[in-house]
């Protein structure tokens, strides 16, 4: 019975499973992350400050999901994509190229999230059916976070 389990005693199949689905999330969190970054460079206007350092923190808080993700599929026993070529072909949140609208950017925003949230709900689900609670534990915490970003996100823009 022990052969079916990988080093941390997790199902084969179910943890190969779940490495492939935090790919697609790495993907995804990778392009999220560079359009971040690209609103933070570029914004300009009325919002300027405010939006300026309101991106920094997102971009900085997707580079410590990104490593996360990464190192949980590495735990499973697996190995994180890590070409820009996979994750442009992996990913369903699409490159957001020269925003400089705090409007725009903070829609492409929650457009990003509509992507993350299922892709967490979809690994979240899976981790609790294969007794992953490493993988449970930072879906359910990044759910959490993404709830209230997206209700503020959202106020910003008097949705």
């Amino acid at each position: 019975m022990t052969q079916n389990l990988n080093q941390i005693g997790l199902d084969k199949t179910a943890s190969s499973d779940l490495a492939d689905k935090l790919n697609e999330l790495l993907a995804n969190y990778q392009i999220f992350y560079m359009n971040a970054r690209g609103f933070h460079w570029n914004i300009k206007g009325e919002k300027f400050f405010e939006l300026h350092l309101k991106f920094e923190e997102l971009y900085n808080d997707s580079l410590i999901k990104i490593d996360e993700i990464a190192e949980r599929i590495l735990t499973l026993g697996f190995t994180p994509l890590h070409t820009f070529g996979d994750y442009l072909e992996l990913s369903k949140i699409k490159v957001a190229k020269n925003i400089s609208s705090g409007t725009e950017a903070i829609q492409k925003i929650l457009k990003g999230y509509e992507v993350l949230l299922p892709l967490e709900r979809e690994l979240l689900e899976m981790s609790g059916d294969s007794n992953d609670e490493g993988t449970n534990a930072l879906m359910s915490d990044y759910i959490r976070e993404q709830e209230k970003l997206i209700w503020m996100y959202s106020a910003y823009l008097n949705q």
